[in-house]
C-alpha cells in the first residue's frame, strides 16, 4: 500500500481527535496563509497545529520542544511563501521567463516533475513503497503515467505479503538459514518407540535405519500416508496392498512427486511466543481466532501457496519435563480450523507433532462417521485437501531467529528422498 499525503492527513485528524480535538477543530477548514516577510512569518506562528503544514496533530514531546527551542524560529518549515518570489527574481536576473524556473523547498514537487516528465503509460516508472503516490497523479488526481511498486525490504518494516506472480525469493534479505529438523533421535523413549539406528560400517561409511512415521522424527507425510474406508486416499486413489508390496511402492500420490524439491514462502506462527509462554500445555487448542489474531499482530496474511508451520513449544517443554505421551496429549490446531485451511489454500502445513490438538476436543461420533480418527485435521488435510504435512519439526531455533529479526516469513526449501513411498525423513530449511 502506498501512503499519500491525503491519507496521512486523514489519519492525523483521526489521531488528533482521539487525543485532543482542540488543535484539529481550531484549524478545521483553514489553510495556512503566512506573510511574505520573515518577520511576519515568525510573528504569525502560534501554538496551533496546522495539519496542512505537515505537523503532527498531537504535537511534539517535551524533549523535542526543548530541542526546537534552540533552533531559529523558521527552522524545519518549508518556505513556500518565498518560492514564487525567488523564481521571479532568478528569472528576471537571468533573462528567463517565469515558467522556465522552479524552486522547491522540499523534494515532493521535483520528484513529481521527474516522474511525469520521464514516464508515461508506455514507459512506467518504478518506485519504492510505502511512499507518497501523488507524484504520479495529474489534474483531478487522475493517473497520467504507469508505475511499478517495489516493496521496501528492510528489517523492521512491515511489507505486504507476496501476491501471485511475485518471486518467493523476495523474502530472502539477510541470507541466514536455519534448519527446522530435529536431530536424529537414537534413544528409545515413550514418544520414540522406534529410534534411528546409525550403524558405522568402518570409518568411511555407515548405515541408517529408521521408521520415520510417528511422533518423534522430523518427516514429510505425503498423500498416501492416510486413507479412509476401504483404503481410499487422496483424489479417489485406492491402492491394492498386495500390489504395493510386490512393486515396492505406490503408483500414484507418492513422495516421488516432490523429487524436485519444495520451494515456497514459509510462515512461522509461533503461537507459544505469541501468547507469551515458553510452551503451550498439552491439550491446548489453537482456533481460527488465534491464527487471525497472529495475522493482525504481525501484519502478515496466510495466502495460497504458503507453507505454514506452527510452534507450540513442544521441545522446550520436553527439555524441561522430559518425554511424555504426546500421541494422546499435545497442543495443536483444533479441527474447526479445517475450513480456514481450505479457504486460505495453503500448500503445506507443519507442526512440532502431528498437527492436531490431542485430545481432539470434538464429538468422537463426528470423527467416527467420517473415519478421521483421533487426528481429524491431520487426516482431512492429506485425504481431502491434498495437503502434505511436516511432522515433528523443531521450531525453537527458527523461533528465536524470527523473533530477533522481527520477521515471520522466510524462504522454505526441502528435498525428500525420491521414493515411491508415503513420505520421507526430511530436513526443511528456513532462509531469511
Amino acid at each position: 500500500m502506498s501512503l499519500s499525503r491525503r491519507m496521512m492527513m486523514r489519519g492525523a485528524v483521526a489521531a488528533a481527535g482521539a487525543v485532543s480535538a482542540l488543535p484539529a477543530v481550531a484549524q478545521r477548514g483553514r489553510a495556512v496563509a503566512l506573510p511574505d516577510d520573515p518577520a511576519g512569518m515568525v510573528a504569525s506562528l502560534t501554538d496551533a497545529v496546522y495539519i496542512n503544514s505537515n505537523e503532527h496533530p498531537v504535537g511534539p514531546g517535551p524533549s523535542a520542544l526543548r530541542a526546537l527551542a534552540a533552533l531559529p524560529p523558521l527552522s524545519g518549515r518549508y518556505g513556500m511563501a518565498f518560492a514564487g518570489k525567488l523564481e521571479s527574481l532568478f528569472a528576471r536576473q537571468n533573462g528567463l521567463s517565469a515558467d522556465q524556473v522552479q524552486v522547491h523547498p522540499g523534494s515532493f514537487m521535483p520528484l513529481r516533475s521527474v516522474a511525469l516528465t520521464y514516464s508515461s503509460r508506455e514507459r512506467p516508472i518504478a518506485y519504492f513503497e510505502p511512499t507518497f503516490d501523488q507524484g504520479f497523479l495529474g489534474l483531478g488526481d487522475k493517473s497520467v503515467t504507469r508505475s511499478v511498486a517495489v516493496p521496501l525490504a528492510r528489517q523492521g518494516l512491515r511489507r505486504r505479503p507476496l501476491g501471485q506472480g511475485e518471486l518467493v525469493a523476495q523474502v530472502v534479505r539477510d541470507g541466514v538459514s536455519v534448519s527446522l529438523a530435529r536431530d536424529a533421535e537414537t534413544e528409545e523413549a515413550i514418544d520414540n518407540p522406534r529410534p534411528y539406528h546409525v550403524i558405522p560400517l568402518g570409518i568411511t561409511a555407515d548405515e541408517i535405519r529408521v521408521s520415520y512415521h510417528g511422533f518423534i522424527h522430523t518427516h514429510l507425510d505425503f498423500l498416501n500416508h492416510n486413507f479412509i474406508g476401504d483404503g481410499v486416499t487422496y483424489n479417489g486413489y485406492r491402492p491394492d496392498p498386495a500390489t504395493v508390496m510386490a512393486e515396492g511402492g505406490h503408483s500414484r500420490n507418492t513422495v516421488h512427486g516432490a523429487k524436485s524439491g519444495i520451494v515456497t514462502r514459509g510462515l512461522l506462527i509461533d503461537m507459544a511466543r505469541f501468547k507469551g509462554v515458553p510452551y503451550l500445555d498439552p491439550g491446548t487448542p489453537i482456533y481460527i481466532e488465534d491464527l487471525e489474531a497472529w495475522e493482525k499482530e504481525t501484519g502478515l496474511t496466510v495466502a495460497a501457496g504458503d507453507a505454514v508451520v506452527v510452534r507450540t513449544g513442544r521441545w522446550a517443554r520436553r527439555s524441561e519435563v522430559g518425554p511424555w505421551d504426546i500421541a494422546n496429549h499435545a497442543a495443536g490446531l483444533h479441527a474447526s480450523v479445517i475450513p480456514w485451511l481450505k479457504e486460505r489454500d495453503i500448500a503445506l502445513l507443519g507442526g512440532e507433532a502431528p498437527q492436531d490438538v490431542a485430545p481432539a476436543g470434538i464429538d468422537p461420533a463426528v470423527t467416527v462417521a467420517d473415519d478421521l480418527g483421533p487426528r481429524p485435521l491431520h487426516r482431512f488435510a492429506l485425504i481431502y485437501l491434498g495437503m502434505p504435512l511436516f511432522d515433528n519439526l523443531d521450531l525453537d531455533a527458527v523461533g528465536d531467529l524470527a523473533a530477533s529479526l522481527n520477521r515471520w516469513e522466510f524462504l522454505l526449501t526441502a528435498a525428500p528422498l525420491p521414493t515411491r513411498g508415503t513420505g520421507s525423513p526430511i530436513n526443511p530449511i528456513a532462509t531469511f
